[in-house]
């Protein structure tokens, strides 16, 4: 087997498309109130998938995080350190919540983190100054 992607279930689907389209800027063509959304970001598939329509197909009900969540990330790359900042001012003027402002660590990373409108982590990072 190999890692072909990932996916996200998502709440509010028109919200979570502007947000991935308007400001992280991947390619999407689907509608906003679609049931999923599929999409390949530099070669990795990236799925969000109506929690609601997920649970009638697979006829199962699912526990959800609410807020701000742990449970894991989505590791964006940038050119830069510069970038990383750029990156992280756009998305924050756009709307995406800050989790961590920009901060270059101990290993070598300039890195930051973001939230999407239902909690989900966005890590946005270069090890290129």
């Amino acid at each position: 087997m190999k890692l072909d992607g990932f996916g996200i279930f998502v709440k509010d689907m028109p919200t979570m498309v502007r947000f991935y389209r308007d400001v992280l800027g991947f390619e999407i063509k689907e509608e906003e109130n679609t049931t999923n959304v599929y999409l390949v970001k530099d070669g990795t598939l990236f799925l969000l998938y109506r929690r609601t329509d997920f649970e009638q197909m697979t006829e199962s009900k699912f526990n959800y995080a609410h807020g701000t969540n742990g449970h894991y990330e989505i590791a964006l790359s940038v050119d830069n350190y510069d970038a990383v900042d750029k990156a992280y001012n756009d998305a924050i003027s756009k709307g995406a919540t800050s989790v961590m402002k920009p901060n270059t660590e101990p290993w070598g990373q300039r890195t930051c983190y973001i939230s999407d409108p239902e909690g989900n982590l966005i890590e946005i990072g270069s090890f290129i100054k």
